[in-house]
């Protein structure tokens, strides 16, 4: 995963762990502050996403307790994940500059 881009769902997932150790519910609801409401991540996504960026070490379990008869899991950055997130995030503000900087030149840009 290191050379690849992060998805928009991964790359929200991961921001939303920066802040601090969450559960499902709590990702979906701040992936979907973090977007100002654009993503809403579903269950089987994000539950697709967790697995795969767990699997990569660019996240691990922080913890789990039960709330009312069913398994809450909390997880957490790894200190890879913070790396990788840093990464995508610089390659995101460099392709995000470059599209402001050619659609000023046209004048303007978006109409």
């Amino acid at each position: 995963m290191a050379n690849l881009t992060l998805g928009e769902p991964a790359f929200l997932i991961l921001t939303a762990l920066a802040a601090q150790p969450q559960h499902g519910y709590g990702m979906i609801e701040d992936a979907r502050r973090i977007s100002d409401g654009r993503v809403r991540l579903r269950a089987g996504t994000l539950y697709t996403v967790l697995d795969r960026l767990r699997s990569d070490g660019l996240i691990e379990i922080d913890r789990e307790e039960v709330v009312q008869s069913r398994l809450r899991r909390y997880y957490r950055l790894t200190t890879a994940g913070a790396d990788r997130l840093a990464v995508e995030a610089e390659r995101l503000r460099h392709n995000a500059t470059v599209a402001t900087t050619r659609l000023a030149a046209l004048g303007g840009g978006a109409a």
